[in-house]
């Protein structure tokens, strides 16, 4: 199941264009970067944008993902699917250039990845290499600066950029390491971005879910224990899914948001708020 049990809005796990719950997103257009599989917190964000009547474009990191997210596009009926590894020069730029070309215009974008090399990740901060370190910091974070300058000039009637972050930018996570400087500084970009953007009425968002079992949380040491005391400490003694995050991110890119920018939104069951 991609819902909890008690989701009032169940995420079908193959798209079903009639399961649409709303036109409030109609002739919006977004990129949503960062779907891997059909359990990515990307992808709940992609079906849950189209369920409220968003057009969607989704990119794959390589060929070999391309045969999983392909498939997803087709579902959900995303309009354009294009290559984007951040390290590869040019790749972004492409993309970018593609959307103007297809759309003209961009008015939401969800960047949702980051990656630490693996000895880097399992090991402690203090001993994090320097290359390790500049990568991590790369993929994660400056590519949401990228993508936030690339978005700016097609966002000419204001838009959104939202990134995804976690409870470990905010306090030491065990076997979080790396990653939670690296999305402590992907929090503070958000609130510069949003300084900065204001005037063009962008607002720019981190979203930080409670743990998931996704593919890129596969890569962190001991996640099954960080799952069994997220369940046991939160509120509801459960985790949450990609639908409720999708339904959130739905809510940031729509209209009854226009009050908030710079923020981090908790969407974890209430566990940030447990000692």
């Amino acid at each position: 199941m991609l819902d909890h049990p008690g989701s009032p809005d169940p995420l079908p796990t193959v798209w079903d264009p009639n399961s649409r719950v709303g036109d409030m997103l109609a002739g919006k257009r977004g990129l949503i970067v960062g779907v891997a599989n059909e359990h990515s917190i990307a992808f709940g964000c992609a079906a849950k944008l189209r369920g409220f009547g968003a057009e969607v474009a989704l990119t794959y990191l390589n060929d070999r993902t391309r045969d999983f997210v392909a498939p997803l596009a087709e579902q959900i009926g995303a309009s354009l699917l294009m290559p984007l590894n951040v390290e590869t020069p040019g790749e972004l730029d492409a993309v970018f250039e593609r959307i103007r070309q297809e759309w003209g215009r961009l008015d939401f974008l969800v960047h949702s990845i980051a990656f630490a090399p693996r000895d880097d990740l399992h090991g402690r901060v203090i001993d994090c290499s320097q290359a390790g370190f500049e990568q991590a910091m790369r993929v994660s974070v400056y590519s949401f600066l990228e993508m936030a300058r690339l978005a700016e000039p097609l966002m000419t009637e204001g838009g959104t950029l939202l990134t995804m972050s976690y409870y470990g930018a905010d306090k030491v996570v065990s076997n979080y390491n790396v990653m939670g400087l690296a999305k402590a500084s992907l929090q503070a970009a958000v609130r510069y971005l949003a300084a900065e953007l204001g005037d063009k009425k962008i607002r720019v968002y981190a979203v930080s879910p409670g743990p998931l079992k996704t593919r890129a949380a596969s890569g962190i040491a001991h996640f099954d224990e960080l799952v069994e005391a997220a369940v046991a400490r939160s509120p509801g003694h459960r985790l949450v899914d990609i639908a409720e995050i999708g339904r959130v991110v739905a809510f940031l890119v729509g209209p009854g948001a226009s009050g908030m920018t710079g923020d981090t939104i908790y969407i974890d069951a209430g566990l940030h708020n447990m000692a």
